[in-house]
């Protein structure tokens, strides 16, 4: 499936402007992007699902756990993003293609660099909020950022559900973020700081875009407003016959006088004199 990158001349004006801090981030610190962030994720996920299918269990000792952390099993801080989403030998076929489809497709819009810390700062946050509540936070939050990454850069891409129905990336994006703002509303607060966390790299990157094109949308609509007023304004009549109701707008070529009556009529009715108003 080929990704084509959406070029808006907005995005892409704004995006500059907003995205300088990172500029100057890589010429400095450059040398911590990790070219091939994706495929590692996958690798390292599909050696953890494999790992686990033959010692049961295995994942459990990678999991996000803040009180064996304390214990000095530090390791769970960073191995909990390579636990498989799923038990199913199927299923997981299709999310490691999926993952890596949706990786080298950010990598090649944002560049080794930018997403290795978006990737980094979502998983910052959501391991400080795991210590902050004590919860065991899995990664599927942390995953679910990169795919509306992906819907930011690409929403018009378009991929097969159940391998049957198209669909595209921005709808489905729609769906899911009308699902977790459901799950945000009536779920705990740890549901809601896991769910900040993870999409702390989104908010940073994409937060400050997302309310500019917001504000331009409505200048825009009061602008449009604003014109379709004054093009209605100039297109009502200053002259109108009492007899035929003619206007210079229906007919410019009409000539009109006020009679004695004090009313407004088109040359061809207005009374004549001696006639009675």
């Amino acid at each position: 499936m080929n990704c084509t990158y959406l070029e808006n001349e907005e995005h892409g004006l704004y995006g500059a402007a907003s995205m300088s801090w990172l500029d100057k981030a890589e010429r400095r610190l450059g040398f911590i992007a990790i070219p091939g962030l994706p495929r590692i994720l996958v690798g390292f996920t599909a050696l953890v699902f494999i790992l686990d299918y033959f010692l049961h269990g295995f994942s459990s000792v990678l999991d996000l756990d803040p009180e064996r952390v304390v214990h000095g099993e530090i390791w769970r801080l960073f191995t909990y993003i390579f636990i498989p989403p799923t038990s199913s030998s199927l299923w997981i076929l299709f999310a490691l293609w999926f993952v890596w489809w949706i990786g080298d497709g950010l990598e090649r819009a944002m560049g080794a660099f930018r997403l290795t810390i978006y990737f980094f700062i979502g998983m910052i946050g959501t391991t400080a909020a795991a210590f902050f509540f004590g919860s065991q936070f899995s990664n599927t939050m942390l995953m679910a950022s990169l795919f509306y990454a992906f819907a930011r850069y690409y929403p018009d891409e378009v991929i097969y559900l159940f391998f049957i129905l198209p669909a595209k990336i921005k709808w489905i994006a729609w769906v899911s973020a009308a699902l977790l703002l459901f799950g945000f509303v009536t779920k705990s607060n740890a549901y809601r700081f896991s769910l900040l966390a993870a999409f702390a790299g989104y908010l940073i990157f994409f937060g400050p875009e997302i309310i500019y094109q917001a504000r331009h949308r409505k200048e825009v609509s009061v602008r449009r407003r604003r014109f379709e007023a004054t093009k209605r304004a100039e297109d009502e009549a200053l002259h109108k016959c009492a007899v035929c109701g003619a206007t210079e707008v229906s007919d410019p070529s009409l000539e009109f006088r006020v009679a004695r009556n004090g009313e407004e009529y088109c040359v061809p009715h207005l009374p004549k004199a001696g006639s009675p108003a």
